[in-house]
């Protein structure tokens, strides 16, 4: 580990401290990400359907591995901000693969990764955040996982048990060590409360 990496995680997590508001603009490519970090972003993720497209790939978890650490690599090479790289679903439903996966991206320079449950079930979500972390200490960084239920983008539970589905898969992505939660499409301020 670099003593940039161990600076940019110390960063990214401080950016997450309760009561600061980070906005996390997402670039997708070396140039995207060097324009965003010029007009003063504290830290930037990558847009996992922007970086498929512009290298050829559909959103979805289509995208090589490989060329995912690759473009990771591109862009860490032109920021002094940290990085943080969604990864999808992992781009495999093998826990194994995923902390594989994760040891590629963090050797690329990333210091966070967005991980999404999808249509799958909370205990493979669970498997793959525990895959990662271990991934990330024998790499001896800290890294940080935000995981993001598709509770409400996918409607995967009547409405009426979208909340309390969210939080109890917060819960269970919490005890396997995650970091962060993103609930996309949600914006009922009673059920962002």
């Amino acid at each position: 580990m670099s003593n940039a990496s161990a600076v940019h995680e110390e960063i990214f997590r401080q950016l997450h401290a309760p009561g600061h508001m980070l906005r996390l603009a997402n670039a997708w490519d070396a140039g995207s990400a060097r324009l965003i970090e010029s007009c003063g972003a504290p830290a930037i993720a990558t847009t996992s359907a922007g970086l498929a497209w512009s290298r050829g790939y559909a959103d979805g978890n289509f995208l090589p591995p490989r060329v995912l650490a690759a473009a990771v690599a591109e862009i860490t090479r032109v920021l002094s901000v940290p990085l943080s790289a969604d990864i999808e679903g992992g781009y495999s439903a093998s826990p194994l693969a995923v902390g594989e996966m994760i040891a590629a991206v963090l050797d690329a320079g990333a210091v966070g990764v967005n991980l999404e449950d999808g249509a799958e079930t909370p205990d493979l979500l669970c498997a793959k955040i525990e895959a990662a972390k271990t991934a990330a200490t024998r790499a001896g960084v800290d890294l940080f996982v935000n995981a993001r239920t598709d509770v409400y983008l996918r409607g995967l539970v009547p409405a009426e048990r979208a909340v309390e589905e969210s939080i109890e898969r917060g819960r269970r992505y919490q005890a396997a060590g995650c970091d962060g939660l993103f609930v996309p499409k949600v914006a009922d301020s009673a059920a962002i409360r």
